[in-house]
């Protein structure tokens, strides 16, 4: 039976789902209905990252806040498990992607080193595709426009190019990028693999999150065919563990920096170059995921658990 989730418990429920407090880490997508109305008009979608068989749940989402329950879609592919993760066995942001112009949602599976798409109606979900995701170990994926990117932690971490048209995804020939990171095989590997890959909110640069390995953030230029650049600029991190990031209304990036347990902003260059603005102390152990909305900024801390 759908069950319905109290406004007042809503809180707790994304912290648990969002911090990993069940046996797998899902990631969260939320959807809102672009002007045809198709697409999923107050839909949220949850991946589980069974390792076992990975899932979409799809929930309806009211006014107020409280989800129902509405169905479960396989993915064709399986989740997956980095060494020593605990609370999140991605050690990522953004394996679950939302795109109301398809509308389309695209979904990561770690452990068959794969990329599922979905078509989007309300909150019904039908498979379309699964494809590999470019290298080994995918963790993120955004998209900007008809530009899809995908990042596999493994084999020091890797981002491949796709173009949806007609409902699924196309490899774009010579958009594979290595990131070259060391990550070992030991319990501290889910430190030092890449976090997040997203696109500027004018599609224009990628920017890449590298944890421990380099405590940086990589930021590639894409051409006009959608190909990045030949080498990122690395723009190393004052803090520490840079894990997610997100943008600010006026473009500016915001970096969930796990080590050093704050948030931090930068602006962002036409040439790639990040320049400091502020660190905020969250006060809050393993400051891993950010989401903005409305003008605010949202932190989960894994070590926690805890929102700031």
């Amino acid at each position: 039976m759908p069950t319905r989730t109290p406004a007042a418990a809503i809180a707790s429920v994304v912290a648990g789902a969002v911090l990993g407090l069940a046996p797998w880490a899902p990631a969260t997508a939320f959807a809102q209905a672009p002007a045809d109305g198709s697409g999923g008009d107050h839909a949220v979608f949850v991946q589980t990252d069974d390792p076992a068989g990975n899932a979409v749940v799809a929930y309806d989402r009211a006014d107020d806040g409280s989800l129902t329950w509405s169905a479960t879609y396989a993915t064709g592919g399986l989740g997956g498990q980095l060494a020593g993760s605990v609370v999140d066995h991605l050690a990522s942001q953004g394996s679950l992607a939302y795109d109301p112009a398809g509308p389309a949602l695209f979904a990561v599976n770690a452990g068959s080193d794969s990329v599922s798409v979905f078509a989007v109606h309300g909150d019904r979900l039908a498979l379309r595709q699964v494809l590999s995701s470019g290298g080994t170990f995918p963790v993120s994926v955004a998209v900007s426009r008809s530009l899809v990117y995908v990042l596999d932690a493994g084999s020091g971490g890797s981002i491949t190019g796709y173009r949806l048209a007609g409902g699924t995804l196309h490899p774009i020939p010579g958009s594979s990028r290595p990131l070259g990171l060391t990550i070992p095989g030991d319990a501290s590997q889910f430190t030092h693999t890449p976090g997040q890959v997203a696109f500027t909110p004018d599609g224009a640069q990628l920017l890449v999150t590298t944890k421990a390995a380099s405590n940086a953030v990589d930021v590639f230029a894409l051409d006009r065919d959608g190909r990045p650049s030949a080498a990122p600029v690395v723009n190393g991190e004052p803090g520490a563990v840079p894990f997610a990031l997100g943008f600010d209304g006026a473009g500016r990036v915001l970096v969930a920096e796990a080590g050093s347990e704050a948030l931090a902003s930068f602006s962002l260059a036409s040439d790639g170059v990040l320049t400091a603005i502020d660190t905020a102390g969250t006060g809050q152990p393993a400051t891993c995921w950010i989401a903005t909305a409305q003008g605010y900024a949202f932190t989960s801390n894994a070590g926690g658990p805890s929102l700031t």
